[in-house]
């Protein structure tokens, strides 16, 4: 793979096709990774809702990677993050970050939060590379042992 090829990062649909063979690829993983009441994901319905932003990333025009950013009255919530296995490599993960880190500042929100698992170790280093630190759960989250909890101040 090369790995300068160009990832477009963009508004999405999370009804289009491709992003939902993302989506339920992701919620695959997440419901054979954690016990239901432990998985926090959206379903796909609940991302077409109007305080959420949905964003997908296209490599060699394709839909690789979406992301979703959850508008809290304080803070976004970073939800739904996931990339094509057989395209990682390409900074989509980075790309689709910056990209809700964007939208949240253009909102005037000073926060980014998330809730991740704790076998989800690429997602945790992508995290804190981005400068996200570890907190205590937020909003409605309860304290689980598999979720970890990221806050980024804008």
């Amino acid at each position: 793979m090369r790995m300068n090829r160009e990832v477009i990062i963009k508004t999405g649909d999370p009804n289009h096709p491709e992003a939902m063979a993302l989506l339920n690829a992701s919620h695959a993983l997440m419901t054979a990774l954690f016990a239901p009441e432990e998985n926090h994901f959206l379903s796909i319905d609940a991302l077409t809702k109007p305080d959420i932003l949905f964003f997908v990333a296209e490599l060699d025009g394709s839909i690789a990677g979406c992301a979703a950013l959850a508008l809290k009255d304080d803070y976004g919530e970073v939800k739904s993050m996931f990339v094509d296995p057989a395209k990682r490599g390409a900074r989509i993960g980075a790309k689709l970050l910056d990209r809700l880190e964007s939208e949240a500042r253009s909102r005037n929100l000073p926060l980014l939060r998330l809730e991740t698992g704790d076998s989800l170790t690429a997602a945790r280093k992508l995290y804190t590379a981005h400068g996200f630190a570890i907190i205590g759960p937020f909003g409605d989250y309860e304290p689980a042992k598999t979720s970890i909890f990221m806050e980024k101040p804008l």
